[in-house]
């Protein structure tokens, strides 16, 4: 399975999942995941950058809604589609296109930064993806980006409840055995009732690697580790949402800021 056929699958879930999440089910990304991640963004106000893996644009307006100017490309022609129609309506200036991460579709060293939230750990070709995330973010840019965190979203995977059906504990196993496309089906868990009995799942090829693993592909790919966040909601969001409450026993979510050298410095690591 290659980036191409994990696209067709993202194509055939767009329609439900942009339904979906922008009905509010998607509660890990409202209320956990895309506010941790915007705190950690460093200052993007006048920057140029590309959002990729942008699904139907959500976060593409958040980060633009801070003053960066934005291209998103997603590999899905229904997300892309979803994306534009709301640029449309409410124009903040982003250009989305059609193009795959492991082929994006710009000069080198163009923008000012990269972001992708929750995408990277969907593209098999995950070293390609990065070494373009690389060439196309200028000397002294950024990458950064979100996953599913590789501890605890491992192959085998079972969350453990009290009497009151809160989670104590969340049992991992195969953290070693690296999924290649294995479809997982599912609909977000606040999916009222309703609509869960007459949408159809979600149909996602996983692919896993160790945190090892993710952290030696930046290092070789030439990025300098600049800070990492395991987002936990706060007492005060689980009572807002009590479905993220199982994010406080372990973490959910990796989030990664990595740089590419100024030119000198990247000398100076290649001829030491």
């Amino acid at each position: 399975m290659d980036h191409r056929d994990v696209g067709q699958f993202w194509n055939e879930n767009a329609e439900v999942w942009t339904q979906l999440a922008r009905a509010g089910c998607d509660v890990y990304r409202d209320h956990l995941n895309t506010p941790a991640f915007l705190t950690m963004l460093p200052d993007v106000q006048g920057l140029e950058g590309v959002d990729i893996g942008c699904g139907e644009g959500h976060n593409t307006r958040l980060m633009a809604k801070k003053g960066a100017r934005l291209v998103g490309i997603d590999i899905a022609e229904v997300f892309i589609r979803h994306a534009r129609e709301l640029e449309q309506k409410e124009p903040l200036g982003i250009d989305y296109r059609i193009a795959s991460a492991v082929q994006l579709p710009f000069p080198d060293g163009v923008f000012d930064f990269a972001t992708a939230t929750m995408s990277l750990m969907d593209i098999p070709e995950t070293e390609r993806a990065l070494r373009e995330a690389f060439r196309v973010i200028r000397d002294g840019g950024f990458l950064q980006f979100s996953i599913t965190h590789p501890c605890f979203d491992t192959p085998h995977r079972r969350n453990l409840r009290n009497e009151q059906g809160q989670t104590y504990a969340i049992e991992v196993g195969g953290y070693f055995h690296n999924l290649n496309g294995e479809i997982s089906e599912w609909l977000f868990g606040a999916t009222p009732k309703e609509l869960r009995q007459r949408l159809p799942k979600f149909r996602i090829p996983r692919f896993t690697q160790t945190l090892s693993q993710w952290l030696n592909m930046l290092i070789e790919t030439g990025f300098l580790l600049e800070r990492v966040e395991e987002p936990r909601p706060s007492d005060d969001t689980v009572r807002a949402c009590p479905d993220v409450q199982d994010a406080q026993v372990v973490a959910h979510f990796l989030h990664i800021r990595a740089r590419k050298p100024a030119t000198d410095r990247l000398a100076a690591r290649l001829n030491p």
